[in-house]
């Protein structure tokens, strides 16, 4: 998963920002909600008859000054607030795909969080539907498959949580997963045991948000109580010696997020990120953008960001790249496809 067929070594460092931006890639940490850009935000405020707090777009992104998760998701929620159509959801999901195609994405997996949603009386099939075509288009208008995936928030209940589960069950073919996100501090993964219990059942891929704020403890939790294939962030993982073996041995892929953790003061400069680290330890890591309206940049923004600031290689960029594809949730001919398309990129720069 981690290998090199050829040469990346001869790869000039200078090549290596062109590089970032041009090899195919794909994006599995990304919240839909989280790619509202504040033009969109007063357009669509404006669409539906209703009164921002903010007078104008530069006012509302002078507040994206966070000190921590619970600030960030504060504003997030805020914003989210203006989508109330099929037709906001379908020009959201297609603002975000149009922006990955720029950045050489060629699958992404959306996380959407219907009970967002739901609270403010917009029905799941609003939601879904709306995300759902706009899926469907990118594969037409850009060329990318893209996918969803639907979390809890677990600073709710468990029993809201199957609440939206049933919610969601007449849309199932249109949801390849299920997650959990969220304020973490203090809502460990176990809370949700039962629920992930059941759409295991039902045949969902499961992930979790663990490790960003929260211990090890809670990637152990996400592991062994919700039986995730995934571990959305991680990066606390490195504080647990055993709990990275178990990475490892296990492949347990982490969807990394560097300019998120910057942003939420995890790590207090991006020189300072462990991503280096987690590869050369063998983790399956890989580079997502999480929010990237809110965090200051799209996949390759990250990628260019982080490799500047920690030195990383072309032979890092190959791994990131392949882990993303092996990562996904796409079948292995796909799988398959996607690797032989970043190798001829890579064979380019040779």
């Amino acid at each position: 998963m981690s290998s090199s067929i050829f040469p990346v070594k001869n790869i000039a460092p200078d090549r290596l920002p062109d590089l970032l931006r041009r090899m195919p890639k794909a994006e599995l940490h990304m919240h839909i909600e989280g790619s509202l850009e504040p033009e969109l935000i007063f357009a669509l405020a404006q669409r539906n008859g209703l009164t921002l707090p903010y007078a104008a777009v530069e006012d509302l992104r002078r507040a994206y000054a966070f000190t921590n998760l619970q600030s960030f998701l504060d504003i997030y929620y805020a914003g989210a607030g203006v989508l109330l159509h099929e037709q906001d959801f379908y020009d959201m999901a297609h603002a975000y795909l149009a922006r990955a195609a720029i950045d050489t994405i060629a699958h992404a997996e959306l996380f959407f969080d219907p009970q967002t949603h739901t609270a403010r009386g917009v029905a799941m099939e609003t939601v879904v539907n709306g995300l759902y075509r706009a899926c469907m288009d990118a594969q037409t208008e850009f060329g990318i498959s893209a996918s969803l995936i639907m979390c809890f928030v677990r600073h709710l209940s468990e029993q809201e949580a199957f609440e939206t589960l049933e919610q969601a069950l007449p849309y199932r073919d249109k949801i390849i997963g299920v997650g959990l996100d969220s304020g973490e501090v203090g809502n460990p993964p176990e809370n949700f045991a039962r629920v992930f219990a059941r759409c295991r059942e039902l045949g969902f891929r499961l992930v979790a948000h663990a490790g960003e704020e929260g211990p090890p403890a809670y990637i152990w939790s996400a592991l062994d109580v919700l039986r995730v294939e995934r571990i959305d962030h991680g990066v606390q993982a490195f504080k647990d010696p055993a709990l990275m073996q178990r990475l490892v041995k296990d492949k347990v892929p982490l969807t990394v997020c560097p300019l998120s953790n910057l942003k939420l003061c995890v790590f207090p400069r991006l020189a300072d990120h462990n991503l280096g680290q987690l590869l050369d330890a063998g983790i399956v890591a890989t580079i997502n953008s999480d929010d990237p309206a809110y965090f200051g940049g799209y996949l390759n923004e990250n990628f260019t960001q982080t490799f500047a600031a920690t030195g990383l290689t072309a032979q890092h960029a190959y791994t990131l790249a392949r882990n993303s594809f092996e990562a996904s949730f796409i079948d292995a001919g796909a799988k398959r496809n996607y690797v032989d398309r970043l190798n001829a990129a890579f064979e380019t720069f040779v």
